[in-house]
């Protein structure tokens, strides 16, 4: 039975990322004609081409800097992770596989992808969810030491 940690629980700013998320990827398409999924901006970043590279490196740059943005005006949340260097590695290199195999990433897939109703993002977007719906009920119910 879930339990819900009341203390934690904060809808008000999850609605209020949520928007902007929303409000950034909808403004980046319309402005600029182009998708804000994170592995096909960085993938740009990879393999160069002549005038596309300025508004890739500001993105990623956005994307490193706001946290620590953040960081100045307010206390960064504790991180815990409780996994090893060796499954962080395995975890980011089938996490990068996937998104390969999967034609995106899940901001390309479920923000951007689901809201222009594409039926392959929906297809995606079910299949990373289910995939780790199934993930965390095997560790947490199946192999419990």
């Amino acid at each position: 039975m879930p339990i819900i940690d009341w203390n934690a629980f904060t809808p008000w700013s999850a609605l209020a990322g949520g928007l902007l998320i929303g409000l950034a990827a909808a403004m980046f398409a319309l402005l600029n004609g182009r998708i804000a999924g994170i592995s096909g901006i960085l993938g740009g970043l990879l393999r160069p081409v002549r005038g596309d590279m300025a508004w890739r490196a500001a993105f990623i740059a956005g994307l490193v800097g706001a946290p620590l943005a953040y960081a100045i005006f307010s206390t960064l949340p504790a991180v815990k992770i409780e996994a090893g260097n060796g499954a962080l590695v395995i975890a980011g290199l089938l996490v990068g596989i996937g998104t390969r195999y999967g034609s995106g990433c899940t901001s390309g897939h479920g923000v951007c992808g689901l809201s222009r109703l594409s039926l392959r993002s929906l297809v995606a977007t079910a299949a990373f969810m289910g995939a780790g719906f199934a993930v965390v009920f095997v560790v947490r119910h199946l192999f419990t030491l």
